[in-house]
């Protein structure tokens, strides 16, 4: 049985012998000339003559071998083996990767390939004489192709993948996808068919073997971000299907669970404890509380709210969006004397809806217990109300209590209270208050019409304590009294033509009046006594309004004076009831018939068309400025005029003597002329020394008409006293 196998391998290896040295023996014929080259099968072979036969070389790529790979032969019909023909290689790689034995056209590679950097190479052949160098063949083009091996390993298209699922996923999650490439011919073989699987990342992840798609291995219970939130999972790609000898490439992926609100917020302690002074203001933290959520991003924020406790009426609690804490403010004023704690119950929960799949029978909700102490402090005294508000008749008395204020010590040690006016309040000091009981009462007489409110502050200090003080605003109105007496609004003036229709209204009227009555004005006119009865003027009421009107009804009307001052009597209609008199000035003017005013009086006309006495005045200053210019330009021109005291430089005289050589005694009577000091000036320039002999030629004397001149007084005195001292 043994040697029946052996035989039949040994068969095998032959069959497979000769078919691989025909395959590697491909050669390229050319026929000849029909022949006949005998009967095979009882028919008649005939042979045609033909030129090339194609064909493919394959060669095997990444060849170690240390003689050159053969290729193929080539050849001709028209090759009898006499050595006359020559074989011609060209195309790619001719003559330096591939090569042709020109005698009997064997071909062969000289270099080691590789198919991932050319495939195939297109060769060309020809035939030649070597005698004469004709072509005897056309030329003919073949191809050569590499066979592939499995001489590259799979890579991926990248080193490194990062990706993210949702914790607590299903089994079967698709997490993410990895891709990776062979370089060997996928036609060929499966030297490019590859196989994906995990080398670490077990058990929480898997691959698909076909298109890498990675996916979670474990349910929602063991992938939970809050345990474990990186995995690194090593894919690995080989090719050959997978089977054994493959090669294989690696990857890394890196998978990040991201966070679902599967968590409620926790408190760490169920119990608080702070401490504040009663004095603190509403606003202010008294403590911070925390819970612990421990999700991520909104999934982790939360809010916090007083649900309970007998302070809730008088603590707040807002979250920290930053932190996420509670922070505990008062509402409202503390007071030790009245609460010394408050306790709170504070509740916590998320702001985003919990995913209650994962919670089972947890709460949703945490709360925490607040405890609140408040701490005595020395309080000012404290008024009973935040403000007051008083009422008094604006003509009351010095003296009147306007009302009284109360403030008592919070403390409860019922320290007395002293009171007393901010006088930066009431710098007119119109009131006072009294410090031991608080009533508040008039020092000055008011009026209403300056001031309808009056604005103070009442300061209360604690006696034993004077630093212990506070201040209550106390806002003072003044009630009206009727002490004004109505007047008109303003100052009315008209115009009326001299012969007027009886009943004509000539001018409306209303008045004014400071006080300010409950029900509001209600005024009344009327004429002076002495004019009710003259019958040139009537006065009718026109809804607290009256018109003036010219004459009585139903009798003619002729004014004869140019001017008329009509006093109006002006009434209200309060109590003590308040008159004034109004005049109205009517001026009288001639009209035409249609009532156009024509011509008036000449009281009229000053007053209606001349100038009032304030323009006449401005027109006055105006032309006395202007004639005072005048006048100063005129005297500055006549200043220009003038001839100047000095002419030229050259009449500019020096009227001082000097005197500088001694005398000659007594007798000398001709050193000096006595009368030089009368008048100098008409002393020659050039006048000659007599007591000196004159030396060089002298210029002749200039005469000048002597100047005279008033003897003064003084010289004449003193020469007058020596002349009478000498005669003695």
């Amino acid at each position: 049985m043994r040697t029946c196998l052996l035989t039949l391998i040994w068969a095998f290896l032959s069959l497979y012998v000769n078919a691989t040295s025909i395959s590697r023996k491909t050669v390229l014929e050319m026929g000849g000339e029909e022949d006949r080259d005998g009967a095979k099968g009882g028919k008649l072979l005939k042979r045609f003559k033909r030129g090339w036969m194609w064909n493919q070389f394959f060669l095997q790529e990444e060849y170690t071998g240390s003689d050159k790979q053969y290729i193929g032969k080539l050849q001709s019909d028209m090759d009898k083996g006499d050595g006359t023909l020559k074989y011609i290689l060209t195309g790619d790689g001719a003559g330096d990767i591939f090569t042709i034995d020109e005698n009997n056209g064997d071909l062969h590679a000289n270099k080691r390939l590789d198919r991932e950097e050319k495939a195939f190479y297109t060769l060309r052949a020809t035939v030649v004489n070597k005698n004469t160098g004709l072509k005897l063949e056309p030329e003919t083009e073949f191809i050569v192709k590499l066979h592939d091996i499995n001489d590259n390993e799979p890579k991926f298209a990248k080193e490194l993948y990062t990706a993210s699922a949702p914790e607590r996923s299903n089994i079967g999650t698709s997490v993410t996808q990895v891709t990776a490439t062979d370089a060997d011919d996928s036609m060929y073989g499966n030297s490019a068919k590859l196989r994906y699987s995990i080398s670490q990342g077990h058990p929480y992840f898997s691959v698909d073997p076909s298109t890498g798609i990675i996916r979670t291995a474990l349910g929602p219970g063991e992938m939970d971000r809050e345990k474990r939130e990186h995995y690194q999972v090593v894919i690995e790609a080989k090719d050959m299907a997978g089977q054994r000898g493959g090669l294989t490439g690696t990857t890394t992926v890196n998978i990040t669970l991201t966070d679902v609100n599967d968590n409620p917020p926790r408190f760490s302690q169920s119990i608080y404890q702070f401490s504040v002074p009663e004095s603190i203001k509403t606003g202010i933290p008294v403590g911070r509380i925390k819970a612990v959520d421990k999700d991520l991003g909104k999934n982790a924020e939360m809010y916090y709210s007083v649900v309970s406790g007998d302070g809730l009426d008088m603590f707040d609690v807002i979250t920290d969006k930053d932190s996420q804490e509670g922070i505990i403010t008062v509402l409202k004023p503390l007071d030790y004397e009245k609460t010394r704690s408050y306790t709170l119950e504070i509740q916590v929960q998320n702001t985003q809806t919990l995913d209650t799949r994962f919670l089972g029978y947890l709460p949703t909700k945490d709360m925490a217990t607040v405890r609140i102490g408040i701490e005595d402090v020395d309080e000012p005294p404290l008024f009973e109300k935040a403000s007051y508000v008083m009422e008094v008749k604006e003509d009351a008395a010095v003296g009147t209590a306007v009302g009284s204020v109360r403030a008592m010590d919070p403390d409860g040690y019922n320290s007395p209270v002293r009171y007393s006016i901010d006088r930066r309040t009431d710098l007119d000091r119109l009131f006072n208050v009294h410090s031991g009981n608080g009533s508040i009462f008039i020092i000055r007489p008011l009026d209403r019409e300056e001031a309808a409110w009056h604005n103070i502050s009442v300061i209360a200090t604690e006696f034993n304590k004077p630093l212990q003080t506070s201040w209550v605003p106390v806002y003072v109105r003044l009630l009206d009294v009727n002490d004004n007496a109505p007047t008109f609004a303003s100052f009315y003036e008209t115009f009326v033509c001299e012969k007027t229709k009886p009943g004509q209204k000539i001018q409306t009227v209303s008045a004014v009046d400071a006080d300010d009555p409950v029900g509001g004005h209600k005024f009344f006119f009327s004429l002076a006594m002495e004019w009710a009865y003259r019958g040139n003027f009537t006065v009718k009421d026109n809804e607290n309004a009256k018109s003036v009107q010219s004459c009585h009804q139903g009798k003619g009307c002729q004014l004869h004076k140019s001017i008329y001052l009509v006093p109006v009597v002006i009434t209200d209609g309060d109590f003590p009831m308040q008159s004034s008199t109004g005049t109205l000035t009517v001026r009288v003017c001639t009209c035409d018939r249609e009532g156009n005013m024509e011509l008036c009086n000449a009281e009229a006309q000053t007053s209606s068309a001349g100038l009032s006495t304030g323009a006449l005045v401005a027109i006055l200053l105006c032309v006395i400025i202007l004639l005072m210019i005048i006048v100063l330009f005129a005297a500055l021109k006549r200043q220009k005029k003038k001839e100047p005291l000095i002419i030229s430089k050259e009449d500019v005289r020096d009227n001082v003597v000097s005197y500088n050589d001694e005398g000659g005694g007594e007798e000398d009577t001709q050193a000096f002329d006595i009368g030089a000091l009368r008048n100098p000036e008409a002393i020659e320039e050039s006048q000659q020394r007599r007591d000196i002999i004159p030396s060089g030629t002298l210029n002749p004397p200039i005469r000048r008409t002597a100047i005279l001149s008033r003897d003064n007084a003084d010289v004449r005195d003193f020469i007058n006293q020596r002349v009478q001292d000498n005669d003695r």
